[in-house]
C-alpha cells in the first residue's frame, strides 16, 4: 500500500494526464498525495541587456505555478483525495534534483509522474528531468507517458 504519492506537475499535457493517474492511485490506496510545482528559472542566464526583466520573469514563473497548483489541488480534492502542495525553486539545479529532494524529504512512498518521451536529438539536448527522476528515486516512479499522436490523415 502506498501512504504518501508525490506528483510532480509542470502545466504540461503530460503532466496533467500523470496528475489524473496520481489521483488514481491515491484515491485508490486512501494516500496522502503532494503536488510539487519547480519554478525553474535555471534558463535565465547573464545577460546585461535582460538582467533587469530577472525579477519579472521569476515573479511571472511563481504566479503561473501558483495557478497550477491551485487547480490541480482543487482537481485532487474534487475526487475526496487529500491533498497538500508545494512549490520550490531553482536555479542552478535540474528540477529533477528538486523532485527527488523533496520526495526524500517528504518519505514519498511513489513518485507519479508525466514524461514527454522525447528521443534522439531532443532528448540528448534537452535531457529528461523524467528519466532523472527515475534513475535517482530510492521509492518506486510510475511514469505516464504522452497521449499518443493522432493520425490525421484523410
Amino acid at each position: 500500500m502506498y501512504t504518501r504519492i508525490l506528483a510532480p506537475i509542470d502545466g504540461s499535457p503530460t503532466s496533467a494526464r500523470g496528475l489524473v493517474e496520481a489521483i488514481k492511485v491515491a484515491k485508490d490506496q486512501k494516500a496522502k498525495l503532494r503536488l510539487l510545482h519547480v519554478v525553474d528559472a535555471s534558463f535565465l542566464t547573464f545577460d546585461v541587456y535582460g538582467a533587469g526583466y530577472w525579477g519579472e520573469v521569476i515573479q511571472s514563473l511563481r504566479e503561473g505555478g501558483q495557478q497550477l497548483i491551485a487547480q490541480a489541488k482543487a482537481q485532487a480534492a474534487a475526487q475526496g483525495v487529500e491533498v497538500e502542495t508545494a512549490m520550490v525553486e531553482t536555479l542552478n539545479q535540474r528540477a529533477a534534483d528538486k523532485i527527488l529532494d523533496d520526495a526524500r524529504e517528504w518519505r514519498a512512498d511513489l513518485i507519479v509522474m508525466g514524461t514527454h518521451g522525447r528521443r534522439g536529438f531532443a532528448h540528448v539536448a534537452l535531457g529528461s528531468d523524467a528519466e532523472a527522476v527515475l534513475h535517482g528515486a530510492t521509492v518506486p516512479v510510475l511514469m505516464i507517458k504522452a497521449a499518443p499522436a493522432v493520425d490525421k490523415k484523410s
